[in-house]
């Protein structure tokens, strides 16, 4: 049925397009005018069935075009780290094709760990080329929610805990994207950061930390990026969903910031036909009618948005004002994506993206610690190499929820120091812990068995025994993608590894000659066993060459330059979350929905631990190399500045060792004396800076008064306070070189 529809489309398209004369081409099919007049042109030949049509999906992953004046269906597609496997025209199952094995590109919160934004661009151009050969019309992507707790079990798919950073790396990713005439679509807007009861959750949010804290990246993805489309959320912000949430969709998004684009809906998030209609939604998608919950019919005539919508109108419920403006801003999508005037046919799972992805997963890894030069790897020839873990050959790309993927390959780590050592030295694996063995996900299957019947006695005695002749041994766990972990739908329980394995790390410690333990996950794991290793590697779901890009690093072809993008704290007790009230939500006698209260306000992450003095395991920013940086010189070029005015701020960054490597040279701003109540120091600027052995450069970041300023919530605008300042230069929140201190009159 899909085929047929879109060879019906085609068809009619090329009819409209031909069987005029190019003088008498109607505006809209002339891809050389200007995008407005091609819209106002379209829309004023349209019916109202067809205008409403356009607003409602038709499948589950597209949504109504005009066939009769051959404006093709808009396709949409998941997912922020690779193309979706086709699915069935009205089922989550697969459509069992042969040839949509996509490239996996690591997951977000890897990319934000390179704090790189030419790596940012560099993802989005790939991937983008990637959804243009598939014929995408939409990527369901970047996500950008905030990471307020490390719980959250899609804080994989974010860019961390800083507004500033997650700001920063989306633009240049949806820039990418957008080259290619396919729409990147920002989610989930906003305040969308839990998923425990993720459809009944009541984000409640004073302004001042709504606009400081969880609205800057979206800003940015907006006015910077120049966002094609964005998505809602399915939770409420203050009382109303999201999907259809006025204060966010109509007076913030397309009023404060003049959002052009498409606002979709995400799957199942539409609840009310006149909010829907009235409060700024333009297509809507998913499954039922009532969030995730199931309906007797799932109809999408059935929809808020088709019949119901269409109906209001004949009555004189609704005028056509709402209803223009939605198939505009649709059309206008159509103009700059399928009905663009550059031809543009994409690549897909080639040599090129391969390299990216490699580049990208290894550019994100964080080395936090290295005591007695552990890393990089020194195995001496035929030297024995072990590693344990279930980690080491657990397929990654496979599960997560939307984020699920059928790629045409994975290498796991154990394949990855295979492939960097050959025959070199002898590389054994042990199992170490049994965890998630499930190896399918909505039908896509990693062909791996990972069945064990053997106790956690036995296999950390098998691995134990193995360790004792081991030159190095290297401990590859973490999270998985399985439920209660880093998951679509279900939040973490606790912040310590699961399935036992703090047991496995200690047993190893005392016999191993040098322990390297790697931890994959999405975010914030404890780690009470720090003191007892040699060495810890932050690593991530690295996508289709993860095991490849960690070896690379683990030996030193690459010299590791990631940071983390959220704090590690000791324990979850030490973060800012200290009631129920605040998460995951209390649901009192009367209350319809989980009330989830942000009383924290903006002491999110290292605004909390740095201003609270709560020592933690490792900081926002954190990351080592195998090389050192020393910063001198640090000055501003005046003392001074006025509102309007700009300040640089400067200093010089040495690579002190002898091995060529990338440093992130961090920018944080405190206010020394505040009438109101602010964090002690927030990000402001950051530049990864590539330095030879021996080499110097200089490293200057403008500072405005916008960097300066607090939302005043009374005043609904941005306040920059005159007084005193600080310009805090370091290698993260809490490594600080350099101090530049000025005024703003």
């Amino acid at each position: 049925m899909k085929k047929t529809i879109i060879l019906t489309a085609a068809v009619l398209f090329s009819a409209v397009c031909f069987a005029q004369k190019t003088s008498d081409r109607p505006v809209y099919l002339d891809p050389n005018a200007p995008v407005e007049e091609r819209v106002e042109d379209a829309l004023s030949r349209m019916t109202l069935e067809e205008k409403v049509g356009m607003t409602t999906a038709q499948s589950k992953f597209s949504s109504r075009g005009v066939p009769r004046l051959g404006i093709p269906e808009v396709w949409h597609t998941d997912g922020p780290h690779g193309i979706r496997p086709e699915v069935l025209w009205d089922e989550w199952d697969q459509a069992g094709w042969t040839n949509d094995s996509c490239t996996a590109f690591p997951a977000l919160v890897n990319l934000a760990a390179t704090w790189d934004k030419e790596m940012s661009l560099l993802y989005g151009r790939s991937i983008g080329e990637e959804a243009r050969y598939r014929k995408k019309d939409i990527l369901l992507g970047p996500g950008i929610n905030i990471c307020r707790t490390p719980l959250n079990g899609r804080n994989f798919e974010y860019m961390g805990e800083d507004p500033y950073l997650a700001g920063q790396m989306v633009v240049p990713y949806i820039q990418g994207v957008q080259e290619n005439g396919v729409a990147a679509c920002v989610k989930h807007y906003a305040v969308n950061n839990q998923e425990f009861q993720r459809t009944q959750s009541n984000s409640v949010v004073d302004d001042r930390t709504l606009y400081e804290i969880y609205l800057p990246a979206f800003k940015a993805a907006v006015l910077e990026g120049n966002a094609w489309s964005i998505m809602g959320s399915y939770n409420l912000y203050n009382g109303q969903f999201n999907c259809h949430n006025k204060k966010l969709l109509v007076d913030i998004l397309k009023g404060e910031w003049g959002f052009d684009g498409v606002v979709v809906s995400d799957w199942g998030g539409c609840r009310d036909s006149e909010e829907a209609i009235l409060n700024g939604l333009d297509i809507e998608m998913g499954t039922w009618t009532n969030g995730l919950r199931g309906a007797a019919s799932d109809s999408y005539r059935n929809y808020h948005m088709a019949d119901p919508y269409l109906k209001g109108l004949r009555e004189g419920k609704y005028t056509t004002k709402e209803l223009d403006d939605k198939c505009r801003r649709i059309l206008r999508l159509i103009f700059r994506t399928s009905m663009r005037p550059e031809p543009n046919y994409g690549r897909f799972v080639c040599p090129e993206h391969y390299q990216a992805a490699r580049d990208i997963s290894a550019a994100g890894v964080v080395l936090l610690k290295n005591d007695n030069n552990a890393l990089p790897l020194n195995v001496p020839e035929g030297g024995k190499i072990l590693l344990v873990g279930e980690n080491v050959v657990k397929k990654m790309v496979v599960g997560g929820g939307s984020s699920n993927l059928k790629t045409a390959y994975e290498v796991n780590p154990l394949e990855g120091l295979q492939n960097a050592y050959g025959d070199k030295a002898e590389i054994v694996w042990a199992r170490g812990y049994v965890g998630d063995t499930s190896t399918s996900y909505n039908m896509v299957d990693t062909g791996q068995d990972l069945t064990d019947d053997r106790s956690p006695k036995e296999l950390i005695a098998e691995a134990v025994e193995a360790a004792k002749d081991a030159d190095v041994v290297i401990f590859v766990g973490g999270l998985n993608k399985s439920a209660h972990q880093d998951n679509e739908s279900t939040d973490r329980q606790q912040i310590t590894l699961p399935y036992g394995q703090e047991d496995v790390i200690l047993a190893l410690a005392e016999v191993s000659k040098k322990l390297v333990v790697v931890n994959i996950s999405g975010s914030a794991v404890a780690m009470p066993w720090a003191g007892e290793v040699d060495a810890i590697v932050q690593g991530w779901y690295g996508g289709t060459e993860s095991g490849n890009a960690l070896a690379d690093v683990l030996t030193g072809k690459v010299n590791p330059s990631g940071r983390l993008p959220f704090t590690v704290p000791f324990r979850y007790e030490d973060g800012p979350i200290k009631t129920e009230a605040q998460y995951p939500g209390i649901k009192e006698e009367g209350d319809e929905y989980w009330q989830t209260h942000y009383s924290e306000g903006v002491y999110v992450g290292y605004r909390w631990y740095s201003s609270k003095k709560i020592k933690v395991q490792f900081p926002f920013g954190h990351g080592l190399s195998y090389t050192t940086f020393e910063y001198a010189n640090a000055k501003a070029d005046q003392p001074e500045m006025t509102a309007g005015q700009t300040l640089k701020v400067s200093v010089d960054v040495t690579n002190t060792g002898a091995t060529d490597g990338a440093e992130v040279v961090q920018l944080y701003i405190n206010d020394v004396k505040s009438t109101i109540d602010r964090p002690v120091k927030e990000l402001k600027n950051f530049e990864k800076v590539y330095l030879k052995a021996g080499e110097t450069k200089t490293v200057t970041f403008e500072i405005d008064a916008q960097d300066l300023s607090y939302f005043d919530a009374d005043k609904h605008e941005w306040v920059a306070e005159p007084g005193k300042f600080k310009a805090l230069i370091g290698s993260s929140s809490e490594d600080i070189r350099s101090t530049v201190n000025f005024k703003l009159n």
